[in-house]
């Protein structure tokens, strides 16, 4: 099949491209990197000429309330035009377990915002919604740190490797639409507290972890349930101290 990855040169993309490949599939990889740009419209017609999916794992360049919510109405409603017009036959997008949960922030909005554009369409979708992931711990720590110490919540959460997510979506790219959200995540719930602090000290970082039920996340306060999946969803294999050896590993 021909498989289109709007974000294809991120973080995601560029892994979720490379499975594709691997398994025999033409997957263009689709950013502004590469002549693709899904706000504008630049370049959407030409790269999804004769695509069967689209996947769509692009992220807002800003986290500000009005501006995140522009990028995904403004890319999704370009996404979908471009899908129709080119006959696409599955719309897949990542999303993020708890959105509808976290509705206080304007980027969770937003994200519901895209996924609503997707259900109100009349093409075959799955939205995947995946848990955070545990390449950006370091910038939920960066977040969270006030002076020498790091203020975090002691919510459960139970992210996932990067990988996994790439993994994960490479299935229900090359399975039929579900027309439904459908949910991933890491194996195993721990407080974020723990992982952040476990996190730090393997980098070598020495500051103090401030355990406070009120510390935001990323503007939210968090609880139990905020970022951990509903039953049912699918369980990815790597634990977290098996990325994080890998993870330091490569870095040596």
């Amino acid at each position: 099949m021909k498989i289109v990855v709007i974000g294809g040169s991120g973080l995601i993309g560029k892994n979720l491209v490379g499975k594709l490949r691997q398994a025999g599939h033409e997957a263009v990889a689709a950013s502004p990197s590469t002549g693709v740009d899904s706000v504008t419209g630049v370049g959407l017609e030409q790269a999804l000429a004769g695509a069967q999916v689209l996947v769509d794992v692009s992220n807002s360049p800003s986290f500000e309330d009005k501006a995140v919510l522009d990028f995904f109405e403004t890319s999704g409603r370009n996404l979908l035009a471009a899908a129709k017009r080119a006959h696409v036959r599955h719309y897949v997008v990542l999303s993020v377990v708890g959105t509808e949960r976290l509705l206080g922030s304007g980027y969770f909005r937003a994200k519901m915002a895209q996924e609503e554009l997707i259900k109100a369409s009349a093409i075959p979708y799955t939205i995947l919604r995946a848990t955070q992931f545990f390449e950006f711990l370091g910038a939920i720590a960066q977040s969270s740190t006030q002076g020498t110490q790091v203020h975090l919540s002691p919510a459960l959460v139970q992210p996932m490797a990067a990988e996994d997510v790439a993994s994960a979506l490479a299935d229900v790219v090359l399975a039929a639409p579900a027309n439904a959200t459908l949910e991933v995540a890491g194996p195993e719930k721990k407080p974020l507290a723990e992982l952040i602090r476990r996190y730090l000290s393997a980098n070598g970082k020495s500051l103090e972890i401030r355990i406070d039920a009120e510390a935001p996340y990323f503007g939210i306060r968090l609880d139990d349930r905020s970022l951990t999946p509903d039953d049912g969803a699918r369980l990815m294999p790597t634990r977290f101290e098996q990325w994080l050896a890998r993870s330091a590993a490569s870095t040596r």
